[in-house]
């Protein structure tokens, strides 16, 4: 496998050497596309990427007037990428295929490092010494299926660097992209996936040599949606830092509390000296999956409380608090397969804990407590699970007459009792149905603020404050009361807010964030969390 990487020999081009045996110097380069509509905005773009990138992609389509493109990227001190798109490829041409090939012609002799060509137009320009050629193959709607004839098909038409872009909703469909890296072509591949799970190609691209990866320079200025900036890669996914023996953790999603979690982790990889790093991921189906991560060498998937009950299927083992409650928020691979695990219960039930303590000397203040806790889906009920199993009282109550997670035209399956197998009556709500199932209290939701309980975990992401119907009155809340929301880690929820406010003993969310990841590193490692990688990981939120 060869990687390309700018050396300033005089001649502005990119020397070859070998992946497997390449120093730090020589790793993937970052990308970043500059699409300026004029050349005093295309000057003050080259001049802010080359500051910080490897390579600069300059765009010629969106250009108002023909550039002259030598011009443009004289006395520029990195490497420079010509395209020019059309529509179909995702740019703005607006000219004629003749037009755009012209230009990209003039564009050989610019002094630029990399030209890039679409398949169908790349015979039409010659081939030069002075530029290397990136023939780019784009499907805009769905993976390009026989990457093979892709392949064979940019070798003819004199391929330095083959280019593939295609949408990426989930590992699916990333797949064919880094198979094709993987394979370690004597032609170098780059990829580009379309969309927020692009990222996860951008991440292991360069612990398979593909050349460079892009990135948009800032925030606002995505080459396309979804696309992670140069600070996110570098502050929260340590690309840089990837190489051919790095190995991932995977964490199921895109979303807030995923980010922190990478970040957190990250930060922990850096602080120990641990050649791993977070592999973000958006799971599609299931039938290959256990494969791919396999070729991965991923043994561990992270998830949120919101997708624990999404990854259950690949589990052949689950812990009980997991079966019950329909929610892991760990996997890990061992020799007879893959074990689902929960640690929210845990570590939420351990900061709250915690906070009684400080109000009670009782040692094992939850034995005994009768705690009300808010919801009726999965995340409900890992948290009855968890405080009956600590030795607990549980009464449940919910807005939902039936389960939250259900959509609207879903047939409902029976509720069966784990103790005798009956079928328990269809005509109780879906809190009364758990509630029989849990032998818990129950209290319907709109008798709520007449309860006398004052421990409380809200464990319902859609429950909402105010006065109508299905809506908690902020009276309920009271200054004896102690208040957790295990629906929310990173912020503070309208209902937390509300408790803060109304003198309520808060159960802070970052501490519950702090001790359930801090379970989740040291079940995968063994080792302690570092705490100030918890406080990276918050302060990347911030």
């Amino acid at each position: 496998m060869t990687i390309w990487r700018h050396q300033n020999d005089g001649h502005n081009l990119p020397m070859l050497v070998n992946s497997s045996h390449r120093p730090k110097e020589l790793r993937t380069m970052i990308c970043v596309s500059v699409t300026p509509e004029s050349r005093r905005l295309a000057k003050a773009d080259l001049f802010n990427a080359a500051k910080q990138c490897d390579l600069i992609e300059l765009c010629l389509d969106r250009f108002l007037k023909t550039p002259d493109v030598a011009e443009l990227i004289d006395g520029v001190d990195k490497p420079v990428l010509i395209s020019c798109r059309s529509e179909a490829e995702g740019g703005k041409w607006a000219g004629s295929e003749d037009e755009r090939v012209r230009l990209l012609t003039q564009a050989l002799g610019s002094g630029a490092a990399y030209i890039e060509l679409g398949h169908n137009i790349a015979s039409r320009v010659p081939v030069t010494s002075t530029i290397k050629r990136v023939v780019s193959f784009t499907s805009l709607d769905k993976p390009i299926g026989n990457t093979t004839s892709m392949i064979e098909r940019a070798k003819e038409l004199s391929a330095d660097v083959i280019k593939c872009v295609w949408p990426t909703p989930t590992l699916d469909a990333v797949w064919p992209m880094v198979s094709v890296v993987r394979k370690q072509q004597d032609t170098p591949v780059v990829g580009l996936g379309l969309g927020r799970a692009g990222l996860t190609f951008s991440l292991l691209a360069p612990k398979y040599g593909s050349p460079w990866v892009y990135g948009a320079l800032e925030k606002g200025m995505e080459a396309h949606e979804g696309q992670a900036s140069l600070l996110e890669l570098d502050n929260v996914h340590d690309w840089r830092n990837i190489d051919p023996h790095t190995e991932f953790v995977a964490v199921v999603g895109f979303g807030a509390t995923q980010k922190v979690t990478i970040a957190t982790f990250n930060s922990a990889f850096r602080r120990l000296k641990m050649n791993v790093r977070c592999l973000p991921l958006e799971i599609g189906k299931f039938k290959h999956l256990g494969e791919m991560l396999d070729i991965l060498n991923i043994s561990a998937i992270v998830a949120s409380r919101h997708l624990g009950e999404h990854i259950l299927p690949l589990a052949e083992e689950a812990e009980h608090a997991a079966f019950a409650g329909r929610n892991a928020d760990l996997l890990l691979e061992k020799s007879d397969g893959w074990h689902a695990y929960n640690s929210l219960w845990r570590s939420s039930l351990k900061a709250l804990e915690r906070r009684l303590r400080k109000e009670e000397e009782e040692k094992h203040p939850i034995i005994g407590r009768n705690i009300l806790v808010f919801g009726s889906g999965p995340l409900a009920q890992t948290m009855v699970y968890g405080v009956q199993h600590r030795e607990g009282q549980v009464t449940m109550t919910s807005r939902h007459m039936t389960d939250p997670e259900m959509e609207e035209d879903e047939e409902e399956e029976p509720t069966i009792c784990h103790e005798c197998g009956a079928t328990i009556q269809r005509e109780m709500t879906q809190s009364q149905r758990l509630a029989e199932l849990f032998q818990s209290e129950y209290i319907d939701f709109d008798n709520v603020c007449e309860s006398k309980l004052d421990t409380v975990i809200f464990a319902d992401p859609k429950l909402e404050m105010g006065y109508l119907a299905k809506q908690l009155n902020p009276a309920f809340f009271h200054s004896q009361m102690t208040v957790m929301d295990v629906s929310t880690l990173l912020d503070d929820s309208d209902l937390i807010a509300e408790s803060r406010l109304r003198g309520c003993k808060v159960v802070e969310p970052t501490r519950v964030f702090e001790f359930q990841f801090g379970a989740q590193f040291k079940s995968i490692f063994g080792r302690e969390l570092p705490r100030e990688a918890v406080l990276d990981g918050l302060d990347v939120e911030s």
